[in-house]
């Protein structure tokens, strides 16, 4: 099968470059506009049209601001998350319909190359809706909300799709596979001049690390922030932080009845900090010998039982960040030894 009519859009941005929305590509025409694009009413007024006729002219109209900025930056927006949604839904048609082995194969194949074609979609959405300071001006918030909810819908479509083809046995989500799908980029945006923030979703909760340790914890979403020296500064080198959207599985005793006395997993949600155990930096052979560099989870904000949603998550660890969030727990000092030691 021919591959080149899946990906046809503009090519990939180089790192930290925020497309246009001439930019965002072809899509279907809208079939209608979403309910948040568009203000409510608008009456057509016969009389005032009529007046407007007898009336001298008073030179050109000029439309409503907020209306005019709205549909300007939704329409080509919702035109091409209609494009991004219906390439999805071919992907999951040839999957469940088609007879073709060697087709959904090769579909299989071009998974990573579709996942790839979200990118400078991803890049728009977030980097229009969060970056500071606010574009939009007095409009933010409303381009805000609508923009991160088409975020959050393609990201849960794309999700659901590696997931399906994943159950069918043509995508690997072992994160220690080097061909694996386990997760895909969401975008990215900026938080200061010299800070940007990545967006990275597990398609299905792994393991915090590969060995395990901490134990009983899995990961969700993955934020990298980079931060960039300033010029002022001498001798210092861009550093990535990493942080987590994780879950701890915990056990309670239900005690209804000595019948039902199993314990029910519960997830204990939370935010918190990748904390590097070794090897040092500046030591390479220890780098190179050493199979999985170990790390610690430094908690620093307590959700509770329920998963936030995606657009919710990013905007507690934005909260964190910026010292919004309240009280936050103490760094844990517990090594992964410790960790075993408390779930056995």
């Amino acid at each position: 099968m021919a591959t080149e009519e899946w990906f046809s859009g503009p090519p990939p941005l180089a790192p930290g470059e925020t497309p246009s929305l001439d930019d965002l590509g072809p899509g279907a025409q809208p079939c209608g506009d979403p309910s948040w694009s568009t203000p409510p009413g608008r009456p057509e007024d016969a009389q005032g049209q009529v007046a407007e006729a007898a009336a001298p002219d008073p030179g050109p109209m000029v439309p409503a601001p907020a209306r005019l900025t709205l549909d300007v930056i939704f329409s080509p927006v919702t035109e091409q998350l209609r494009y991004l949604l219906k390439k999805a839904d071919d992907f999951q048609s040839y999957l469940l319909y088609s007879r073709d082995q060697v087709q959904k194969e090769q579909l299989a194949r071009a998974m990573p190359t579709f996942l790839r074609m979200c990118e400078p979609y991803f890049l728009y959405l977030e980097a229009a809706a969060r970056s500071m300071p606010p574009i939009h001006g007095a409009l933010q918030e409303l381009v805000r909300k609508g923009l991160l909810e088409i975020s959050q819908q393609l990201t849960l479509c794309l999700e659901q799709l590696v997931l399906m083809y994943a159950s069918f046995g043509f995508v690997e989500l072992e994160e220690t596979d080097p061909l694996s799908i386990s997760c895909f980029f969401c975008g990215r945006f900026s938080i200061s001049p010299f800070q940007e923030v990545s967006i990275f979703r597990y398609c299905t909760p792994a393991a915090y690390t590969a060995s395990r340790q901490p134990r009983y914890l899995y990961k969700k979403m993955r934020w990298n922030l980079e931060t960039t020296p300033k010029p002022s500064s001498q001798g210092q080198n861009s550093h990535v932080d990493y942080y987590f959207l994780c879950y701890r599985d915990t056990w309670e005793d239900t005690g209804q009845s000595p019948a039902n006395s199993c314990p029910q997993i519960q997830k204990l949600w939370s935010i918190g900090r990748w904390v590097p155990l070794g090897p040092a930096d500046d030591d390479l052979y220890s780098w190179v010998s050493c199979p999985q560099p170990p790390g610690d989870y430094q908690q620093l904000l307590t959700i509770g039982f329920e998963e936030p949603s995606h657009m919710l998550a990013t905007d507690l660890l934005l909260q964190v960040l910026t010292g919004q969030a309240g009280p936050t727990r103490p760094p844990s000092a517990a090594g992964p030894a410790e960790w075993a030691a408390q779930g056995s």
